[in-house]
């Protein structure tokens, strides 16, 4: 079945189930064959653009080449490649990778990014994880931690073959489950010279735990029983169901996180609806797959990647700070915990005026002049 064959067929869900899945924090969409409906939000809700907010900022002094190269396992990932517009390309010139949030597309918070560094003179490249965006793989929104992290490595492989790009001074960056995957990757792909997170979250610890620990050892079996009893349905072709995610709409019972999300991907200020996928799934990973978090470990052997350097950037009073802070004590030196005063998670997804470009610009330029450790 095509891609949009397989959107084709996912035109309804059950719009109280969504609600009451919801209102626990949870999204799970159930899809069926036929039909049509449409979330109507309750009132109108006016995006937040405070600090300058600019989640799709375009430079005039940065080019941009779409791009699409092969993984490991032959997917093919679309990416986006940003090189300084004065870039002398006789000569080769640091780089870096950039990853997006779970869940999100390049065009979310990585193109920001990128754009950013390319403007500070490094070449970058933001990419669509596999199953996710433009990036091939069935079915869509699917996750594959190993894959994801593959990808990042793919994206080395990428730009350490441009004639203009040193191999040796290559470095990565990876927003919000992004950090997980890119830490990941890094583990075994000693390439990576320097690597910087933004909003981390350990997606492993997240779905096995909850935040701040708030999920008990019986909601995570529920959780992996409802997944395998999924299985089944969709084995026999049954409809597809999706979990988590960014709600679609607000009420006055929303929580802070959940107000937090939906201001990003579900308002003008942050939402992509990627070309011949419906705005009904996106952020929302399959129920089935969303279980293999469980065994993803990101943090584990974390001191290996010493001596090359890490950077960990969140916000003070960031709902996932938990997670830079559990990754900056399991780290060996050199390592560095950058806390960014009044951000929240999302804010350092697009608040340019917040975001510490001057620090992340430090940071690589320092660790990736000569050609770091390995």
């Amino acid at each position: 079945m095509s891609r949009n064959d397989d959107v084709s067929t996912r035109q309804r869900y059950d719009r109280r189930d969504f609600l009451k899945a919801a209102a626990k924090g949870l999204v799970a969409i159930s899809v069926a064959a036929a039909g049509s409906a449409a979330f109507v939000t309750a009132a109108p809700y006016v995006p937040e653009l405070s600090n300058g907010a600019d989640n799709f900022y375009r430079s005039n002094v940065v080019d941009v080449q779409r791009v699409v190269f092969k993984n490991q396992y032959g997917m093919r990932v679309a990416g986006n490649l940003f090189t300084p517009k004065a870039l002398d390309r006789k000569t080769r010139h640091p780089a870096l990778v950039v990853g997006h949030p779970m869940g999100a597309v390049k065009e979310q918070s990585a193109n920001l990014y990128a754009t950013k560094m390319a403007e500070r003179g490094f070449v970058t490249l933001s990419l669509d994880l596999s199953f996710w965006g433009g990036s091939e793989g069935t079915p869509r929104n699917a996750v594959s931690p190993d894959i994801y992290a593959e990808d990042f490595s793919a994206a080395v492989d990428f730009l350490g073959t441009r004639a203009f790009v040193d191999r040796e001074r290559i470095g990565a960056i990876g927003v919000c489950g992004s950090g997980s995957f890119v830490i990941s990757a890094a583990k075994i792909d000693p390439r990576m010279k320097a690597i910087a997170t933004v909003s981390m979250y350990d997606m492993g610890a997240a779905n096995r735990n909850g935040l701040k620990k708030s999920q008990t050892p019986e909601q995570r079996k529920h959780a992996i029983s409802e997944a395998a009893d999924q299985r089944y349905i969709e084995f026999t072709g049954g409809q597809t169901k999706y979990t988590s995610g960014t709600v679609h709409e607000i009420n006055a019972s929303s929580s802070a996180i959940e107000r937090e999300f939906y201001d990003f991907y579900r308002t003008r200020r942050g939402e992509v609806t990627p070309p011949g996928q419906s705005p009904l799934f996106t952020t929302h990973p399959t129920l089935t797959s969303n279980v293999k978090f469980m065994n993803f470990y990101p943090f584990a052997d974390i001191e290996t990647i010493a001596p090359r350097p890490l950077l960990f950037i969140t916000g003070d009073i960031a709902h996932s700070k938990e997670f830079s802070e559990d990754a900056y004590r399991l780290a060996a030196e050199p390592k560095e915990l950058y806390v960014v005063p009044g951000a929240g998670h999302v804010d350092l997804y697009d608040r340019v005026n917040l975001i510490p470009w001057d620090k992340l610009a430090s940071f690589f330029n320092t660790h990736l002049s000569q050609g770091p450790a390995v």
